[in-house]
């Protein structure tokens, strides 16, 4: 029988990572967020930060990687998302949890009994929400919604 396991997508702050956080705490089961980043920097021998990064935004966007010349081989990001795709396929396998991002709704789609559940507020609130939990940038919290937002998409 598969775990059943509860994967939250979210808006860039729609506050997914805290309810996320919550879920777990309410079922008794673990949460993984961060510490899929912590993993993967384990294994891979990357920065946690580079891991974000190249994570979250897919540098070049479709036509870029349309019309790349793979025949040197894997590149940084397909090595990492290799190591992403087993470490959550194992925590899946392992028991019942909450995973946070990492694509992980797409990762298990095939692999859990899996409850996917996509976190959005409207702008004000996540503008709000940033400045609070972020603090102040010369960015408006806007510009950097709408940044991030876009970066996200692409991947």
């Amino acid at each position: 029988m598969k775990n059943r396991v509860i994967t939250i997508s979210r808006e860039f702050g729609s506050g997914g990572r805290t309810i996320g956080k919550k879920v777990a705490e309410e079922l008794g089961i673990p949460c993984y967020d961060h510490e899929l980043l912590t993993k993967i920097a384990q294994e891979s021998g990357f920065k946690e930060n580079y891991i974000q990064e190249a994570g979250e935004y897919a540098p070049g966007g479709f036509l870029t990687n349309a019309f790349s010349h793979r025949g040197a081989g894997p590149n940084n990001a397909d090595y990492l998302w290799q190591i992403q795709y087993r470490i959550i396929s194992e925590l899946a396998e392992k028991g019942p949890c909450v995973i946070v991002g990492r694509c992980a709704d797409y990762i298990l789609q095939d692999k859990a009994d899996c409850l996917k559940v996509f976190i959005h507020a409207d702008m004000a609130f996540r503008a709000e929400r940033i400045v609070k939990v972020y603090g102040e940038r010369e960015e408006s919290p806007e510009q950097r919604i709408r940044d991030k937002d876009k970066r996200r998409a692409g991947h």
